[in-house]
């Protein structure tokens, strides 16, 4: 293997890591836990609410945290230090997750959050090395690669999870929470093993301007913060893109949260749903580098723009489901373009920014994705509890709070839509060419 195909696959190997976060924790048994578990005898509605505000309050810490960080890492050629940071961070949480107690809704929230800390801050920096093993010809497709092994990494661990929940004795288990909980730990062992090919594999090129003498790397860090805010005027193309981008991740992102508590919602089984998220996962692998071919044979504009789509079919499809086949439905349906929407997205946003300064734009895109997940969860909380307080009478039976929060949730994933559909406008204005113009232009500057 020669040195820049190492590196494609070593920059990849991080994404088969840190991706068993996202299916075991994040999307799979995290939502079910918490419900079942941590939140036992607790209303779905409050339920569903917590669940949210803590999916947004971590956000909102990365979304804070990420520019300076990646300014702070071009001067001091520090991309990889600072994504083991926080890469190594979210490891520990998932092993605190494994010590959190029956009922101790809080201290899972806590634990919980910090861990997406951990995963979200780390991918500002993994993110921002694409361009150092990527060139311009075969960067969409690299970027496809990473989420495809993520779909199959993820998915694999999470395929021994699922067993190890259905079968805990044949794995030495006394019970399903049990298993749940050692689960965490295989999350933990997974992300911290294979983040060691990135370690070793992927060189990170020095910074273009490195700090002054005498200057340290932070304050250095700050000072080129500072100056591209000033000459943000003359990059409107990628304050438009971030904006469009800001939307309809954010649906995207709120639907691999929240769709696992929102199937319990409606009555559905926590086994049905498990099987929908890895039916995800192993259509996902495929699809995404499938997607990432049409992005550079049909265009990644309208890559994208069939992505948000499809994801305005799913939510109002969503609101209308009351089968599990139907989940299962969807479950291949967004199988089919998530990954595909966030690796051309990434990839697309490549083409709008300084080469020299990519930790730092990584730094202003990862904040807004995360700004948008504040808003997403946040936003299917508020119109649930709004829907539910409207709708109770005043002396509900346990038939009618079954229903009234059945149709408050539905409520709350159909408000996701607005989301797509401003996203999808405000995408229409990009104008790739101009974007190229004025990154040159500030590389320049």
């Amino acid at each position: 293997m020669n040195l820049e195909k190492k590196a494609v696959w070593g920059w990849a190997m991080y994404d088969w890591a840190n991706s068993a976060y996202v299916t075991t924790v994040m999307a799979g048994f995290f939502p079910v836990f918490f419900t079942e578990y941590w939140s036992y005898g607790a209303d779905v509605t409050v339920t569903t609410a917590r669940l949210g505000f803590a999916n947004s309050i971590a956000s909102l810490v990365v979304a804070l945290m990420a520019p300076v960080l990646g300014a702070v890492a071009d001067k001091g050629s520090a991309k990889k230090k600072f994504m083991l940071l926080f890469a190594y961070l979210g490891v520990l949480m998932s092993i605190g997750l494994f010590m959190v107690h029956k009922g101790q809704w809080a201290m899972a929230i806590f634990v919980y959050a910090m861990g997406i800390i951990g995963f979200s801050g780390a991918n500002v920096f993994y993110d921002s090395l694409l361009p150092t093993v990527a060139d311009e010809d075969n960067i969409d497709y690299v970027s496809s690669l990473g989420f495809s092994m993520g779909y199959l990494g993820g998915g694999l661990l999470f395929l021994v999870n699922v067993l190890m929940t259905l079968m805990p004795a044949k794995f030495g288990l006394p019970d399903l929470a049990a298993a749940v909980r050692v689960s965490f730990l295989t999350v933990a062992v997974w992300w911290g093993l294979f983040t060691i090919f990135t370690i070793a594999w992927v060189k990170e090129a020095k910074g273009a301007s490195p700090p002054a003498a005498g200057e340290t790397v932070v304050r250095a860090g700050f000072r080129q913060l500072i100056g591209t805010f000033k000459k943000l005027r003359h990059m409107k193309v990628v304050l438009l893109f971030l904006l469009a981008y800001w939307f309809y991740i954010d649906g995207v992102d709120t639907i691999i949260r929240m769709a696992v508590n929102y199937g319990l919602s409606l009555g559905f089984e926590s086994s049905d749903l498990i099987v929908a998220l890895l039916i995800v996962q192993f259509v996902g692998f495929p699809a995404a580098l499938a997607y990432g071919k049409l992005g550079q044979k049909w265009g990644v504009r309208k890559a994208i723009y069939l992505g948000i789509a499809i994801y305005m079919a799913v939510t109002v499809y969503g609101t209308m489901m009351t089968q599990k086949h139907e989940f299962y439905i969807l479950a291949v349906v967004i199988g089919l373009v998530q990954g595909g929407i966030q690796a051309l997205s990434r990839s697309y946003y490549s083409r709008l920014i300084p080469k020299d300064k990519a930790a730092e734009f990584y730094g202003f895109y990862n904040m807004l994705g995360k700004f948008a997940v504040i808003m997403g969860p946040a936003l299917m909380a508020i119109v649930g509890l709004i829907a539910r307080r409207i709708m109770m009478p005043p002396s509900p039976t346990a038939e009618q709070l079954i229903a009234i929060g059945q149709t408050a949730s539905r409520w709350s994933i159909g408000s996701i839509l607005i989301l797509f559909i401003i996203g999808a406008v405000l995408f229409y204005f990009v104008d790739e060419g101009k974007g190229r113009a004025q990154a040159q232009y500030l590389s320049e500057y």
